[in-house]
């Protein structure tokens, strides 16, 4: 058994959709980045790859200007990590995520998000935890310039 941790984040950008845990989430800002911008799928794909010692988002999903990956669904990304951590042997037994933000409150969407995490990852529901939490108006997340994920995950390799 191997555990994994990732951390992303990523600022508000105008004229963007606001993609988190592979839905969209009505608001006025999305996040700015080369994909769509999905910090909890980035995060959660950093906590798998680094549990089996696969390097990073970055290294496997460059974001080089007019590559791939520009504008990418991120669940495309996450659907190609766990084919990769399956082919070396290994089965997620669970994630637990956080998404830190300010703005838009997220509760209603939970359920969402983890019943579209789950179908992507070929998991069950259960195996799949997301929280969501403010940073009391501190720092950039408090002044709400962007959304900051965090996730920890626990992989078994089931085959040699």
């Amino acid at each position: 058994m191997r555990i994994g941790s990732g951390y992303d984040v990523h600022a508000f950008a105008p004229n963007r959709k606001l993609w988190l845990g592979g839905i969209n989430i009505p608001y006025s800002r999305g996040l700015q980045g080369h994909s769509d911008a999905d910090v909890l799928i980035h995060a959660l794909c950093d906590a798998l790859l680094g549990a089996a010692a696969m390097r990073d988002i970055g290294y496997h999903f460059p974001d080089a200007k007019g590559n791939e990956y520009e504008g990418i669904d991120s669940k495309i990304l996450l659907r190609r990590v766990m084919e990769m951590l399956r082919e070396q042997g290994y089965e997620l037994q669970n994630c637990d995520c956080t998404i830190c933000a300010q703005q838009p409150k997220l509760s209603p969407y939970i359920e969402r998000m983890r019943e579209c995490l789950s179908e992507v990852m070929k998991v069950d529901i259960d195996c799949v935890s997301i929280k969501a939490t403010t940073t009391e108006h501190l720092g950039f997340v408090g002044r709400e310039e962007g959304i900051a994920a965090q996730a920890t995950v626990l992989i078994e390799r089931t085959k040699q």
